[in-house]
This record gives C-alpha cells, sequence and structure tokens, in this order.
C-alpha cells in the first residue's frame, strides 16, 4: 500500500527489539506508528538527531506513518542511556555528543538491521526505507551502504567525509558509498547551503563519490539555509525549504517503497 489522498488514521505506541550483538545481545526500544487499517505497508525507520527520540522525532514517525507507512524510531542510545531525551541546548549537545561518541559504527549498524528485522518479521513490512536526520542522516546514509534499503533519505548528515565520531571510523563513512550499488536503492539528500557541519566542499565531495559509485540519488542545496531547516520550532526552520523537502520525501517513499 502507499499514499492516499487522504491521511491514514494511526495507531501508535512503544515496542522493545532484540539487537544481535557480537558479545551477545541487547534490548532496544523504538517509537511505531502505523495505519489503523489491516494489510501490509512498507516500513520506513526514522533515525533521530543528536537529542534522542523526543517528542520531534515522534510527530515526524507519525506524519510518516499518516502515509501509509509502519515508521519507526530507534533509540541508538539504548546501550549507554536508554529512553533518554535531550533539549536543543548547549546542555543537551554536550551529553548528546557524549552518547554518540559510546556509539560505533557496527552497533549503528546492528541497530538499523535489527529494526529492519523487525518491520519485515513482526510487522510483514515488503519493502522498507530510512529518513535520518542530522546524526540521524549520518546513520541513514552509513546504513544504506551495508544494508537492503529501497530508499533512504538523508537530511543534513554530517562527519560524511571526516571521521570526528566513531560512526563515521575507521574510515569517513563517504569512503563506503559503492556499497550503495549492491542495494539499488535510491538516496536523497537533503541540505542547506549555509550549514555549518556540511560545506561546499564537502557537498562537493558527496556528489563526486555518488556520481563516480552510479547510485541512483539527488542532492538538493537550499539556498541561504542551515542546519536543522526542517525543525519547526527552531531558529533555523525555513518554511519553504522544509515544504519542499517534506514534498521530495513523500515522493522518494512513494516510487520507491510502493
Amino acid at each position: 500500500m502507499s499514499q492516499a489522498s487522504e491521511p491514514y488514521m494511526i495507531t501508535t505506541g512503544s515496542v522493545e527489539i532484540i539487537v544481535d550483538e557480537e558479545a551477545g545481545s541487547s534490548t532496544m526500544g523504538a517509537y511505531m506508528a502505523r495505519p489503523q487499517a489491516p494489510g501490509r505497508y512498507p516500513g520506513v525507520i526514522v533515525g533521530c538527531e543528536l537529542f534522542g527520540v523526543t517528542g520531534y522525532i515522534r510527530h515526524l514517525v507519525e506524519r510518516i506513518a499518516q502515509l501509509g507507512y509502519v515508521a519507526l524510531a530507534p533509540d541508538f542510545y539504548h546501550r549507554s542511556a536508554p529512553g533518554i531525551e535531550l533539549e536543543a541546548t548547549a546542555e543537551g549537545r554536550t551529553r548528546g555528543f557524549e552518547l554518540l561518541h559510546q556509539l560505533t559504527r557496527q552497533q549503528a549498524i546492528n541497530d538499523v538491521r535489527a529494526a529492519m528485522t523487525y518491520l519485515r518479521t513482526e510487522q510483514q513490512c515488503p519493502k522498507i526505507g530510512m529518513v535520518g536526520l542530522s546524526v540521524g542522516g549520518h546513520i541513514a546514509y552509513l546504513a544504506a551502504t551495508q544494508l537492503d534499503l529501497k530508499a533512504t533519505v538523508a537530511f543534513y548528515p554530517g562527519w560524511l567525509t571526516t571521521q570526528d565520531i566513531p560512526v563515521s571510523q575507521p574510515t569517513p563513512t563517504l569512503s563506503l558509498t559503492p556499497g550503495m550499488a549492491e542495494h539499488d536503492g535510491y538516496l536523497l539528500l537533503l541540505v542547506g547551503e549555509q550549514d555549518n557541519l556540511i560545506s561546499a566542499a564537502q557537498r562537493e565531495a558527496i556528489a563526486h563519490e555518488l556520481q563516480a559509485a552510479n547510485i541512483r540519488h539527488e542532492l538538493v542545496s537550499y539556498p541561504d539555509t542551515a542546519h536543522r531547516f526542517f525543525y519547526e520550532a527552531g531558529e533555523s526552520y525555513r518554511p519553504a525549504a522544509a515544504e519542499d523537502a517534506w514534498r521530495r520525501v513523500r515522493e522518494v517513499l512513494a516510487a520507491e517503497l510502493a
């Protein structure tokens, strides 16, 4: 099933997902929303920002579910601070970076893989995509290089070209780009030209790697737009860019997951 002209009525709730780890297994919480009507719907994993699965992320999960998807936001901090929700303040960012620096590349991949397994087995999702924001956008990009995501949307994913966080180590995540070609998924990358985390040189490097690897993709840069432009309550919010981005998200999910 795919998008309808009217929003789907949805159900929401928290679920627990078992994550297979090298040293055993862990339990990851996640927020899920899905259409009420019985049926098989495509799945969409929502990658949260630095601040965890906050009200903003839960609202996005619900917006996506209303389009006709089973949407799921995993708690990537479940190993170190399960259920934490941080404010977008200096203190919140400091704590967020502390938690982010405890998350390894393999753990992030394990989490997304577990979420995909849950959607396939428990929700009978025939196809799965991912929408990530900032840190979650980076994780979405990473996951697309390793896993069978049919559509990936990465909002302003920082650190793709660097090794500043464990998720981008031991080699920059951008160097893994050729892995996307193995799954023939589509990538939509949305950034602002004034993003302090993604310079013009970085955007050029990302575009070059995607083209060189022959990845089906679109990289959209919005003029006079900073990081986190999609967040309605933030000072960087840009209504026109956010509206255009949401249109593109809807179109990509409908085209690739239907």
